[in-house]
């Protein structure tokens, strides 16, 4: 078994590396999509999933929350009592912003101090961030003008002294908001996602287009040993790219991975488990290497728009949330995102690489399935 496996990765490694289109799908490629996805532009964000620790819970830190859910901009998802609460909430991505209230809002208010509000940002998204700081500075703005209008009312003309809300922001996981640590590693996730596609789509069907398939059929290796032959060194080759870009990252843009190499591994293979399977199923399915590359690109685009790179997925519509759940790009990208920004384990990401999982071992066992050693 093993002879044969060596065998079929010299013959895959001389292949790849000797066809011209290969190398610029290998070298050319990720170049460009690290400037392309680095002059990304990201949209308007809206409907911001919110949690508000309220501990001053009276009437004034209630019409500020509740002005925050009428705006249109935020979504207030939780009400949260602990500060290890919203530590947990923004780890799993569950929100994006905690307003913290504090003792004493309202009496600080009443007598005319300037009453600090605390913000904590997901400021893995920069871009995002940036956007919601804006609206809360906005917010405090409108905030502060409604105080203003209630007071000198209640006072009849006389000059009012009312205190108002002083906004301090902290980003967590991306402090200065830059764009690289974001871009970074989403540049890793959709460069492999290409190349593994596009390498694997072609591994099959250029054995049909050539008619080396023949010479395959004959001879005695099994069909799982074929398979394994044809994707061993697109894996190897998977690898030595997020190792690539995780150095670039790490030495030009100082985005150096905080979280566990490990886990980053096990993540990466079982993202090429999906990746290769949909490539292989495309590549049983061609007849010729322009209609499998076509069909990959097909896949690929589609793909990248509904990982959450460029447009966060809460904002897309309903049925395209559903369709999501069946990308494996959407669930690499928090994972790779959560291990370079943020830092955290297998504890908080264990259902994106259980759901990684379950895609590619599907996907692989339909692929297997589809080809056959025989003609026709």
């Amino acid at each position: 078994m093993f002879e044969r496996l060596r065998a079929m990765l010299i013959k895959e490694f001389i292949q790849v590396f000797r066809d011209p289109r290969m190398r610029i799908v290998l070298f050319v490629l990720p170049a460009l999509q690290t400037v392309i996805f680095g002059y990304a532009v990201n949209m308007d964000v809206k409907n911001i999933p919110t949690a508000i620790l309220d501990r001053d819970n009276s009437s004034e830190s209630r019409e500020l929350a509740a002005i925050m859910a009428s705006s249109g901009y935020f979504r207030i998802v939780r009400h949260i009592d602990r500060d290890d609460d919203a530590r947990k909430l923004l780890d799993r991505g569950t929100v994006r912003l905690v307003l913290h209230i504090e003792h004493g809002f309202s009496q600080q208010l009443l007598r005319g101090d300037v009453v600090p509000v605390q913000a904590l940002l997901d400021g893995s998204d920069s871009n995002t961030a940036g956007v919601i700081m804006g609206y809360l500075a906005r917010l405090a703005s409108d905030y502060n003008s409604r105080l203003q209008s209630a007071y000198a009312t209640r006072l009849a003309g006389q000059p009012p002294r009312i205190g108002r809300v002083e906004l301090a922001s902290r980003a967590w996981f991306n402090p200065n908001l830059e764009s690289p640590p974001f871009y970074v590693p989403a540049v890793i996730t959709n460069i492999l996602f290409v190349i593994t596609m596009l390498l694997s789509s072609m591994a099959i069907v250029r054995e049909k287009e050539i008619g080396t398939i023949e010479q395959v059929i004959v001879t005695p290796i099994r069909k799982g040993e074929f398979i394994l032959g044809k994707t061993l060194p697109f894996v190897l080759i998977g690898y030595i790219d997020v190792f690539l870009i995780s150095a670039v990252g790490a030495l030009v843009f100082d985005t150096p991975v905080r979280g566990s190499l490990w886990l980053l591994f096990l993540a990466t293979t079982l993202f090429l488990m999906s990746s290769l399977g949909i490539g292989l199923l495309i590549s049983t399915v061609s007849h010729t290497q322009q209609q499998a590359m076509m069909s990959a690109f097909f896949i690929i685009f589609p793909a990248m728009l509904l990982s959450g790179f460029a447009f966060p997925i809460e904002n897309m519509p309903e049925p395209a949330q559903w369709l999501t759940l069946l990308n494996p790009l959407r669930y690499y990208m928090v994972v790779i995102r959560g291990i370079f920004l943020k830092g955290v384990g297998l504890d908080i990401l264990w259902p994106q690489l259980a759901a990684m999982s379950m895609i590619g071992s599907v996907v692989l066992l339909v692929a297997v399935g589809r080809f056959k050693k025989t003609i026709g």
